[in-house]
């Protein structure tokens, strides 16, 4: 568990706070999502949570240890996995994941037996001995995880992990934060892919210049800013598309639209799908749910600006 308590980081006087006063927590056993626009930062609070750079003011606790008097037991328990993965180029996964282990007293059968089961759980075992100048990115950012997780941390940060990863990577990376969820561990992600997180964050964490402006939590997901309704017919036409336009604007793609900026009261949304079957329309789904997280974002640091 990491609790980040009234933390502000100052880089220069002449510049604003790069993090100002911040305060949340990441629970054990849950996913956080920490969302916010280039440079309202995401990154200098993840640096500071895994102990690469020191807040200026207030405190973070890893697992009851303070990031600042207990420096090493405290980023012992933090897994950092950076956006842009840098290792020396000319070493292999093994060589490193060798010399990472020592950090941990990993030796002997130990070390091997955890270094080949991390490098097969990130796809790895078959480039082991290859340098790691001859990885793309994704593959790079497969070898981050597994060196940030040698040392089984209770906390492990996601700092943009999903940016540039195919499809196939996404999807191994979500796999795996399922995985540690599942084992009680206190995982942040950190995403411009605010569809993933919706997906999966128990909560998320919205900050600008570095400040926090929301707090979401999963029940609250669907029922975010504006109600959105999904309208799919079979029988889709233009008179439907104008039935649909008498209760708010209507955006539509094939046999799907979506209802924006409702005219009618939510409890009057009944009407739609009765004035439809009644038009002779059969109707596959009908379903007012709020606006997607990143909707929702834009919209409240548009409205902030």
């Amino acid at each position: 568990m990491i609790d980040i308590e009234s933390v502000t980081k100052i880089y220069t006087p002449k510049n604003p706070p790069a993090v100002d006063n911040l305060e949340f927590s990441i629970k054990d056993g849950e996913i956080l999502g920490l969302v916010g626009l280039n440079g309202a930062g995401k990154t200098t609070t993840i640096r500071m949570t895994s102990g690469i750079i020191l807040p200026t003011s207030g405190r973070i606790m890893v697992d009851g240890y303070d990031i600042v008097q207990d420096k090493v037991k405290a980023a012992a328990n933090v897994g950092w996995i950076p956006e842009l993965p840098n290792f020396e180029p000319n070493a292999t996964p093994l060589q490193l994941m060798n010399y990472f282990a020592g950090f941990y007293n990993l030796k002997g059968k130990e070390a091997e037996e955890r270094i080949m089961s991390l490098l097969e759980q990130v796809g790895l075992k078959e480039h082991l001995h290859k340098k790691l100048r001859s990885y793309s990115q994704g593959m790079k950012k497969r070898f981050s995880i597994a060196e940030s997780i040698i040392g089984d941390p209770q906390n492990v940060m996601f700092d943009e992990t999903l940016n540039g990863l195919d499809p196939e990577g996404v999807l191994f990376v979500r796999n795996l934060m399922m995985k540690l969820k599942k084992r009680g561990k206190a995982i942040l992600l950190s995403s411009h892919i605010l569809s993933e997180i919706q997906d999966m964050a128990d909560r998320v964490v919205i900050i600008d210049h570095g400040k926090l402006i929301k707090t979401i939590k999963r029940s609250e997901m669907k029922t975010l800013g504006k109600t959105v309704v999904h309208v799919t017919v079979e029988n889709f036409n233009a008179d439907c598309k104008k039935i649909l336009a008498k209760y708010g604007d209507v955006e539509t793609k094939d046999n799907e639209s979506m209802i924006r900026d409702l005219k009618i009261p939510e409890t009057d949304l009944p009407s739609i799908p009765d004035e439809l079957v009644k038009s002779g329309y059969r109707i596959v789904r009908f379903d007012p749910v709020g606006e997607s997280l990143e909707e929702y974002f834009f919209n409240l640091i548009g409205g902030m600006k």
